[in-house]
């Protein structure tokens, strides 16, 4: 279980997050939402160790990770998919699978994230630039299943993408679900939120301020969207 607790962070001098508390079990998929610029990316970057806590912990399994680098992030278990992909454009896909691989995976191998991908296993041999935008996205996410993650984390996965995409991509991430894979997403939308997240987190003012199951989110969705999404 990833486990953030009274985590605060911002950049400078600037403070945006402000005790952001929350659990994503094993298992489960758990949803971030709320406006623009109330604080979704940097929570995910504070809890890789792109961005530096300033009080506060971030522990998987008891693990304690609080202001560990982001590559020892990644030995823990914690994979990230950040907003824009960022795939090496140069690298075909075998080697933007292989460059972030620390020793060969146990449970993700290359030929189960290529099966999980049909795609990609097409284009092996093509470079990250010549991938349609779907195709990189897919490419993002396999690029951090290899390190063998227990918790991945995606930061607006389906932006820009045309609808038979974004159903591919929500269909894999109900997979890892099943396979016990805890993933912490950050989505604006909603309709595939609803379809496979478990719990939804509400953030505004660099806050958790409201955590709902997926049944009480769907039954009170009026409600939140008037007070927490709309401008």
């Amino acid at each position: 279980m990833l486990k953030v607790d009274r985590l605060e962070a911002g950049y400078g001098s600037g403070k945006v997050l402000f005790g952001v508390d929350f659990q994503v079990p094993k298992g489960e998929v758990t949803a971030i939402i709320g406006r623009n610029g109330v604080g979704k990316t940097t929570t995910l970057k504070t809890v890789m160790g792109i961005v530096q806590a300033s009080s506060g912990t971030v522990s998987l399994d008891g693990l304690d990770l609080s202001r560990k680098p982001a590559h020892e992030v990644v030995r823990a278990g914690i994979g990230y998919v950040p907003e824009g992909r960022q795939i090496f454009p140069a690298l075909t896909v075998l080697e933007n699978l292989r460059v972030g691989q620390r020793s060969k995976p146990k449970t993700w191998t290359e030929e189960r994230v290529l099966d999980l991908f049909p795609n990609l296993q097409r284009r092996i041999k093509n470079a990250g630039h010549a991938l349609s935008g779907g195709e990189q996205q897919m490419l993002a996410i396999a690029r951090a299943l290899v390190t063998d993650v227990k918790v991945l984390m995606l930061d607006e996965p389906t932006q820009g993408l045309a609808p038979m995409v974004v159903q591919q991509i929500g269909d894999v991430i109900k997979l890892l679900r099943s396979e016990g894979v805890a993933v912490l997403l950050v989505e604006q939308n909603l309709n595939l939120t609803e379809r496979i997240s478990d719990r939804i987190l509400v953030m505004s003012k660099g806050k958790v301020v409201e955590t709902l199951s997926i049944a009480d989110f769907k039954a009170d969705a009026e409600r939140v969207h008037r007070q927490w999404l709309t401008i």
